[in-house]
This record gives C-alpha cells, structure tokens and sequence, in this order.
C-alpha cells in the first residue's frame, strides 16, 4: 500500500530574524554601547549593589510569548550590564581575575556566529585550537610532541591533570574503578595549593584525606625536606604516592614552589609531577624569571590560564600533558557514532573528546589566536613586566607607612597587607580590615580581595590588570590609611 506524505499543517518556522535590517541597527547599537562600556571603565564606580528592583526582575516566570530584542536589550542596561562584578576598571585587583579586551569580545562574537563545537572532525576550529597550543608549549618551553586541551580554566585542567596521573599509576582504573587497590592513593601538595585540588582528589575518589599538604617555608614554598620525608614515610607503609602538585604562583601570595627540586623527587620516586600555573607560569615569557620557574618544563603536565594574566576575556585556560599517549588514555571512548572517516566533515586529524571530559566544546581558542596575534610576545613581555613593577611599587609604598604593614613577601603580582594599630589584638586588626575591604567594595574605590595568612586577615592586591596606573596604587593606599582611620576615630568617639 502506498504511504501517502501530508504536508505540515503549520507554517514552517526559524529563529532568526523576521526583520534583518532592524535586527542589524540593534548589533550596532549593542556593540556601539559594549565598546563605550569597555572605553570607559575608569570613569564609573568599580562595583554598586544590585538594588532589589533589578533582582526582582530575575524572579520572574518563564516566559510563553516573544518580546523585541529591543525591549530585552533594555532590560539587560538597566537590570545587567551596570553591575557586573568591576573587573575592567584599572583598580580592580581581586582574587586573579583579568579585565579581558575589546579584540577578545569581537572574537567571542565571532566564534558564537561561526558556533562552532570543537571536538572532532575536518573544520578550521579544530586547527585554530591546535595551534593556541602549540603556541603554548612553546610559552611553557614544553617539548612539541606533547599533548594538550583548551579548558574553561585551571581548575578543570588540575582535574583533567590529576586523572591522567591517576590512570597512567594504574591502567586497570578505568575499567575496574579504585575500589580494587589495596594501597592508599596519594596525591602531595603544599599547604597553599589551590582549592581546585582538593576538588580534584574528592572527584576522582582519591579524597581529601589523600591529598597530603606538606607545609610551607617562610616565603609559602612547599618544604622539600618535609616533603621527601613524608613521601619515604608513606611508602614504608606501603602507600601509593601517585602525583605531587608544584605551583607556579600559589594563589594567597603568588610563591613559586622550587620545581627543578621537585621534579628530580618524581623523576626518582617514579612519581608524576604536575604543575598549576594558572597565573604564575606566565612570567616564563621573561628572561628574569627563568631561574624562579626552572623546572617547569620538566612538569609531566601545567595546567594554564589565559583569561589571567594574558588578559583574554573569559573563559580559557587549558592543559598540557608531555606524555601525549598517556593523556589519550586517560580519556578515549570510541563510540561508533564518533568514530573518524576517510573524507568529509567527519575526517580529520584531531579528536579533543578523547583528551578531556566533554564534547560538546566552545569556541574558545579563537579569542586567544586573535590576540596573541594582534599583541605579540613582545608587548605582553612588556605588560607582565608592568604589572610586576606596580606590585614591587605598591609593596614599597606599604614599607614606608607605619600604619600599613607588609604581610608576605611579593616574588611577581602579589601584594599581601593590612592596616595596623599597635594598640589593637591581631582579633581586633582582623576585624578592621575587614571592614576596610567592605567599605573599599562598597564605594566603588577600590577592589583588592582577602585571605588569611598565620591567622591573619590580609587585604591581597593580585595585579593581572593591563588598565592599572600607579597612580592607582597610590589611591589604594591613601584609601586603605583613610577608612581605617575613619573606622577608629568613630570608635574613639563613641
């Protein structure tokens, strides 16, 4: 019986729009407003409370009709786009978070209309990703040959890392899980690793109790001596020391672990070594930092950032491994519906779903490309080097103010201070920078962050930002010796 093919009943329909000129003066007048936006960061207030007009807003239902893009546009200048989280103004200095530029947005633009997904097959995306990573062990002086994947930052890659060292230690693991091992697995860092670790060894089924912090020196480097001793101790009970995590740049005060001496422990040990380097890897760009950060490139694996300090708009960052068939391992499935042909879309030589978790992958290399090219070495040089002399010029202002005072020692990007009254408990001085940080918050001054250093809370400068002036520093400080001040003389007077 012959089947009989209706037409649909309903008109057939897209997404795109109805009215293409009108819709094109609306991306003009979007990316009109976004480089205004960008240009003049330095004129509006860092930070301002979201008021509870806007966050109302966000309550509402989801929405069964169409609106113009004109009104939704609208709703995004007035209720979005004025409080954002401060990190393109020249003072924002908080946590590690860098301020992105306009050829990072256009390339975003450019990679969201292209939408590319990058995991496999024959299309430029997948050759663009390829050489950002090439480009990049050349950056880290990692041999040619090795592997790598573009991530959403360093806390996936220290993921992805601590995987690979945990499934080359035992290739069984991925078939039969950990379940089976009969030794305690392992996994050794300073005492000022990033958190991000400690989620790796908890999500790979290592946990925390397994990641063993070794303490640190008085300049937050990981104690080699303890460390050696820690690692001939936990074998003589037949533990199974698999990975040890060097930082390039530790995240509170932005120490460099000596690398050279902890890759000869794993090189001895038949340990892997991986080193996060999120920020603090970049100044290998620099002949003056060669010595701090020798040894890097005789890491197993670096875990990487650009949207740090190479200042490329969020997010990007990425992994990369030496022994490039033992990160294939650690990840490869081949489905038959993935599997590579001879010719067409689904050739090609490159398959970054069997390097990592995901596969259904951004566009993300494209903005780094763009800027690498657009920039250069030579000027990021420059710029890494500028960030560096603000951070040792703001650590000199700090040693001349007898109410400030110097908290840890400043190798690169990474000022750690607080205001100081000799008459208040370190409880009492804790409190006070505190407020201090608030105040600078909530004033649109200023935004350094915060962390704690042998018990004390420390306003921490971490200087990835290319719109910084010294004059901005100096505003710091003036500002930091005029809260606290404030804050006293209200306490006083009470």
């Amino acid at each position: 019986m012959e089947t009989v093919v209706t037409k649909p009943a309903l008109a057939e329909e897209s997404i795109d729009p109805v009215d293409w000129k009108k819709q094109r003066e609306k991306a003009h007048e979007m990316l009109n407003d976004m480089f205004d936006y960008v240009e003049q960061s330095a004129q509006r207030k860092l930070w301002q409370p979201i008021p509870a007009t806007s966050k109302h807003v966000f309550t509402g239902k989801l929405p069964d009709a169409a609106s113009d893009i004109g009104k939704v546009y609208e709703e995004f200048r007035e209720h979005i786009l004025p409080y954002g989280l401060g990190n393109l103004h020249p003072r924002f200095w908080g946590w590690v978070c860098g301020g992105g530029n306009t050829t990072g947005m256009m390339a975003d633009m450019l990679a969201a209309a292209m939408n590319s997904t990058v995991s496999f097959g024959e299309h430029a995306a997948l050759y663009v990703e390829q050489q950002v990573l090439n480009w990049t062990k050349e950056l880290y002086d990692f041999p040619q040959e090795s592997s790598g994947i573009l991530t959403t930052g360093a806390s996936l890659a220290n993921i992805l890392a601590l995987t690979v060292a945990r499934n080359r230690f035992n290739k069984s693991i991925r078939r039969e899980g950990i379940q089976p091992i009969n030794s305690r697995l392992l996994v050794y860092a300073s005492a000022e690793t990033h958190s991000c670790v400690q989620k790796a060894a908890e999500l790979l089924g290592i946990g925390s109790n397994n990641l063993v912090k070794i303490p640190v020196d008085d300049e937050y480097r990981i104690r080699i001596d303890l460390l050696e001793q820690q690692i001939k101790e936990d074998k003589a009970k037949g533990y199974s020391a698999f990975c040890i995590v060097g930082n390039a740049g530790t995240v509170n005060t932005g120490a460099i672990d000596d690398l050279e001496a902890l890759a000869g422990i794993a090189r001895r040990e038949g340990i892997w070594l991986h080193v996060d380097g999120a920020f603090g890897a970049v100044p290998n760009l620099l002949p003056e930092y060669k010595t701090q950060l020798k040894g890097l490139q005789l890491a197993d694996s670096v875990a990487f950032d650009y949207h740090k300090w190479f200042y490329v708009n969020y997010d990007v960052g990425g992994l990369l491994v030496r022994d490039a068939a033992a990160h294939r391992e650690a990840f490869e499935i081949n489905a038959s519906y993935l599997a590579l042909h001879e010719r067409g879309i689904i050739s090609g030589p490159y398959n970054f779903n069997h390097l990592g978790i995901e596969l259904s992958r951004g566009f993300r290399a494209l903005k780094v490309w763009m800027m690498l090219k657009e920039q250069g070495l030579d000027k990021y040089r420059r710029m890494i080097r500028q960030n560096i002399q603000q951070a040792q010029w703001l650590a000199q202002m700090i040693r001349h103010e007898e109410k400030l005072e110097l908290m840890a020692p400043v190798p690169m990007n990474i000022v750690c201070f607080r205001y100081i009254d000799k008459r208040l408990s370190n409880e009492e001085l804790n409190l006070l920078n505190k407020e201090i940080l608030m105040q600078l918050h909530e004033n649109g001054d200023a935004a350094p962050s915060f962390t704690i250093l042998k018990g004390s809370y420390v306003i921490r400068v971490a200087n990835v930002n290319h719109r910084s002036r010294r004059e901005d520093f100096e505003f710091l400080v003036q500002k930091v010796i005029e809260i606290g001040d404030n804050i006293l003389d209200k306490k006083r007077n009470n």
